[in-house]
């Protein structure tokens, strides 16, 4: 993924900076010793820096489809890493370089992501966009003089381009078999029980017993549920008794207001 990125930015500057001219890219560490070993005109894009993108990070799942639109899998959504360039130009007068810079900066801010057409490999699979910016503040807990003391070299001008390159190595999780309407059976009420337990084809798990496939009410035998029938209808005329006092009751109080008894 990262050589991907190198390789799409050195031919993105050569492209539309150098215009075939003979300046090398390279990707070195800009030492004070290397710095003493260069005798030509280069661009030097120092990676320095490594992270994840936290604002670019998303929560779920991404569904993953056949050829009929059928869901077979499930992953995890990409997740963004910013890598930092260190961007200097090198020649023999300092004034090139002012004019390299400028070219160099005019291009990059022309693009808010890495050219669509010049993706390839894994980027180009993914499908998504990746954005980068040039020259903006560093962050807080570092700065480019920190990055240059670490180097062990001079102070020199530079451009800071951070790429935020998404990266989907992340499982995938085997979607189950869709849910059909064959191999549903649902029954309700008192119906005679089975000694053989039902088993129907179910999609992708032929075989299985299928839920509600064993009627009948559970763990009552014939003589258990004709206690709770006889206890249900003794409940019943209790409840018609009781009502059938209380209403002789409020019969009787209602014809002595009237005079009647």
């Amino acid at each position: 993924m990262i050589h991907e990125v190198d390789d799409i930015l050195r031919a993105l500057i050569r492209a539309e900076v150098l215009e075939g001219g003979q300046i090398a890219v390279v990707f070195d560490a800009p030492t004070r010793e290397w710095a003493a070993k260069v005798n030509a005109p280069m661009v030097n894009l120092y990676l320095y820096d490594i992270r994840e993108d936290m604002r670019r990070r998303e929560r779920g799942l991404h569904n993953d489809y056949d050829e009929h639109g059928v869901i077979v899998a499930r992953r995890r959504p990409p997740r963004f890493f910013k890598l930092s360039y260190l961007i200097t130009a090198w020649t023999k007068r300092p004034e090139d370089e002012h004019r390299l810079l400028s070219s160099l900066l005019g291009c990059l801010l022309r693009h808010e992501a890495l050219p669509p057409e010049r993706l390839t490999g894994t980027l180009a699979g993914i499908g998504a966009p990746v954005p980068m910016s040039i020259a903006l503040p560093p962050p807080e807990d570092r700065s480019f003089a920190d990055v240059w003391s670490a180097l062990g070299g001079e102070l020199k001008p530079s451009l800071d381009l951070v790429v935020s390159v998404p990266v989907t190595a992340s499982p995938s999780y085997v979607a189950g078999p869709p849910v059909g309407d064959e191999g549903v059976l649902a029954r309700f009420g008192d119906v005679p029980e089975r000694d053989d337990p039902v088993s129907e084809p179910m999609p992708g798990r032929g075989g299985l017993p299928v839920y509600g496939g064993r009627p009948g009410r559970p763990g009552g035998d014939p003589a258990s549920r004709a206690r709770d029938a006889e206890r249900r209808r003794g409940l019943s005329l209790r409840i018609t008794e009781t009502r059938g006092a209380r209403t002789s009751r409020t019969s009787r109080a209602s014809r002595r207001e009237d005079g009647t008894e």
